[in-house]
């Protein structure tokens, strides 16, 4: 028999007045007394004397089980436990509360939903030149620049100003070839040296310039290709260059790129004209819209990250090169799938799982494989469907119990009542109609009708197709009257009748 100070401490904690003890402090007793005694009501907890317990546990070790009163193995005495009758009681995991304490502790539910995911990926990435638009000036003969334009990194140039001149030996004799051929007015000759003039990238205007005037230059000025910003300068007046030197490169900052990293994991939800927000702390509040033009095909080996590449207008330049962006990709939106709330999911490392309701005060914790996440909401890949009801708030707190016993499986509502229904055999007859197969794996999707010996309403499930059922007969669209059981814990189709081949042949 339990003392009255104990009667007395086990229903202030069914009323729950000492909840927010930490548990901390009193381990296992408080967690295993306060799922295990309070699944009755307060009237329970008085008339525990005159039930019978099923055992003894030590307030501070659950696993210290013994049949008949008595002290723990640190001298606390030990704790009775009674069989809280609860109909699931086969179901390993199961923790039950009086639903007056369930608001008490602050558990908020919420139905599962189906939804569309859209996952909104936020990394960081940095402005740079437009590739395409960056030219490199070589020169394609040996000799020296006698003038040089261009004084320093960072210069902005005009397309067709005069960049450098430069003396060449080459050149000089180039030109004299072209005033040769002009002189004996020998029409492939004059073709043949113009063509060489143009080879060593002699302008067009210089060209006509000594056609005009039959007067060899000994420097030749050179003019930039298109308008943009020095980007590199590696030469100063009077440097010997050669083919092969880069003198310089102009970038064209009309349009930027953005390289973005978007890390390992993520990289599967990044698709070429995703949308992308980007904001640079330059200019707080202002936002570039643009979208991902290219996804780089390899990883860094390093950084474990993939680059995507994105493109912005910059007519008033006020993106540069090397700045520093927070970039947003809105990846497409996903299709159909079961999602909870982010709070609701419990990651352990070795397991992701959730806490089920049961309903009437019953929870089990459970596993699941989890998809991608928009930061607000997460994808359930298996372990939920549309019908069920987790615990979003003070699920900590009931899987830390229902995990000690717990198989982390999920039973269906229906597998319950096929499990208490007094048949030999759980078999039904049903009609429904086939939303899609797969051939590969046999499975149909299938939204079948009400069964009433069950009292299951109509409802939309996936059904294993039995061997011996020809795969051919079946298509999406089709209405079909058959039979199905529970075969290794799978919903499967083991018969169809008449009326169904009736409807499959009409459907060819």
């Amino acid at each position: 028999m339990m003392t009255t100070n104990k009667k007395t401490l086990i229903n202030r904690i069914a009323s729950g007045v000492i909840i927010a003890i930490p548990s901390i402090l009193f381990g296992g007793w408080l967690s295993f007394n306060f799922f295990a005694n309070n699944s009755a009501s307060n009237s329970m907890a008085e008339a525990t004397d005159e039930a019978e317990p099923m055992y003894w546990v030590a307030p501070m070790d659950a696993n210290f089980r013994r049949d008949k009163p008595g002290l723990s193995p640190m001298g606390m005495e030990l704790v009775p436990v009674y069989k809280n009758g609860s109909a699931n009681d086969a179901e390993v995991g199961t923790v039950t509360i009086n639903p007056s304490i369930v608001n008490n502790i602050g558990v908020r539910t919420e139905k599962v939903k189906s939804s569309h995911l859209q996952t909104q990926i936020k990394t960081v990435g940095y402005v740079n030149y437009n590739q395409d638009k960056l030219v490199h000036i070589h020169p394609r003969v040996k000799g020296w620049i006698e003038t040089l334009n261009i004084n320093s990194v960072g210069e902005t140039v005009t397309k067709g100003q005069a960049i450098y001149s430069l003396y060449s030996p080459e050149l000089v004799n180039a030109q004299e070839e072209f005033v040769l051929a002009l002189s004996r007015k020998n029409t492939r000759l004059i073709k043949a040296a113009k063509n060489r003039l143009l080879a060593l990238n002699i302008p067009d205007e210089a060209i006509a310039e000594l056609q005009r005037s039959r007067k060899v230059k000994q420097q030749v000025t050179f003019y930039a290709p298109q308008s943009g910003v020095v980007e590199n300068l590696s030469i100063r007046e009077g440097f010997y260059v050669q083919p092969g030197t880069m003198l310089f490169s102009i970038g064209d900052l009309t349009e930027v790129w953005v390289e973005a990293e978007v890390l390992e994991r993520q990289a599967g939800f990044v698709f070429v004209d995703d949308n992308v927000a980007m904001t640079l702390d330059f200019l707080p509040g202002k936002t570039w819209q643009g979208k991902v033009d290219y996804i780089y095909p390899t990883l860094d080996s390093q950084t474990r990250t993939m680059k995507v590449r994105l493109r912005f207008d910059n007519k008033n330049f006020a993106l540069k090169p090397n700045m520093f962006a927070q970039v947003i990709i809105d990846g497409k939106p996903s299709a159909e799938t079961i999602v909870i709330p982010k709070e609701a999911l419990i990651r352990t490392g070795t397991q992701d799982r959730v806490v089920l309701a049961l309903g009437d005060g019953q929870f089990k914790s459970i596993a699941v494989d989890v998809g991608r996440s928009d930061g607000k909401k997460i994808e359930i890949l298996a372990g939920l469907s549309a019908s069920d009801t987790i615990v979003t708030s003070a699920q900590f707190l009931l899987d830390s119990e229902s995990s000690k016993t717990s198989d982390f499986k999920r039973m269906s509502a229906m597998e319950m009542d096929m499990e208490n229904t007094s048949q030999p055999v759980a078999h039904a007859q049903v009609t429904g109609t086939i939303n899609s197969i797969d051939s590969d794996t046999r499975i149909a999707n299938i939204s079948r009708g009400a069964i009433e010996k069950w009292q299951r309403p109509a409802a939309t499930l996936d059904f294993y197709i039995a061997n011996n059922i020809t795969l051919s007969q079946l298509s999406a669209g089709i209405e079909i009257d058959f039979t199905f059981a529970i075969e290794s814990g799978e919903f499967t189709v083991i018969t169809l009748h008449d009326e169904t081949h009736a409807d499959a042949d009409n459907s060819h």
